[in-house]
């Protein structure tokens, strides 16, 4: 685990989980929220992602802010477990969970093996899933929590080769209006965001500059915005939609 501390009692603060934490739209997430005074457990297989977000989540947090790092692998429930007791033990309550962990090869159906669908439904999927489960306990004890889904136009409008991706991506947005409409009763909401093109090393590994230029992309930090918004925010009101959102040009 690696820590970065500003006061020895953040119990008044509240507290997010954020996966995919090292690198893309989960490292914005995790710098926003941490902006706006939220302390931050964050979760990747990547120690070192992991540490320099914690350190850049640092550096704009309130005084009595702090993050952890806890390598996790979200595809894993046991892990996932281990991941909301690690959070719950360093803040005493959790408030929000992101779900920015995300994997999106491009294969066409014929040349896919299982184990690449398997991988690819595992982390944008049963990831979602498996973190809801494993917070529901702690947000009916809190009657309340947030939780935000990170999914993709891909679900309604997949490029060639995003089989598994796309179907991924629409079984999160209806797990999302699922958790969303359980969790009413007892303060509990859900959100999706799906972002267009968004400058991220996963996008650029599947599109070049050239076939779609910087200017055509969101960048993290307008998604982190989003996301934000739907935790504390003006889009609060939003649970169990899904917000689609690409860069005009």
């Amino acid at each position: 685990m690696v820590e970065r501390r500003h006061m020895s009692n953040p119990s008044t603060a509240p507290a997010a989980i954020v996966t995919g934490a090292g690198r893309g739209i989960g490292r914005a997430a995790a710098i926003e929220l941490a902006r706006r005074g939220y302390c931050t457990a964050l979760a990747a297989r990547s120690a070192d992602e992991l540490a320099q977000t914690a350190e850049l989540a640092g550096e704009v947090s309130p005084a009595g802010i702090h993050h952890r790092a806890i390598v996790t692998d979200v595809t894993e429930p046991a892990q996932v477990d281990a991941l909301i007791q690690g959070a719950m033990a360093a803040f005493g309550r959790i408030d929000a969970a992101v779900h920015c962990a995300g994997l999106a090869p491009a294969v066409p159906v014929e040349k896919m093996e299982p184990t690449q669908w398997r991988a690819v439904i595992e982390t944008n999927l049963s990831a979602a899933f498996y973190l809801a489960r494993a917070l529901w306990p702690v947000f009916r004890r809190q009657r309340e929590g947030v939780i935000v889904n990170i999914s993709s136009p891909a679900c309604r409008d997949p490029f060639p080769g995003f089989a598994a991706y796309g179907a991924a991506k629409a079984g999160l947005n209806v797990l999302s209006l699922v958790l969303a409409r359980e969790g009413a009763a007892i303060g509990v909401r859900a959100h999706t965001i799906a972002p267009g093109a968004t400058e991220t090393a996963m996008f650029r590994a599947l599109m070049s500059q050239e076939a779609w230029p910087a200017e055509k992309t969101l960048a993290p930090r307008e998604v982190a915005e989003l996301i934000a918004a739907c935790v504390c925010g003006e889009l609060r009101y939003t649970s169990g939609e899904v917000i689609f959102v690409s860069k005009a040009v």
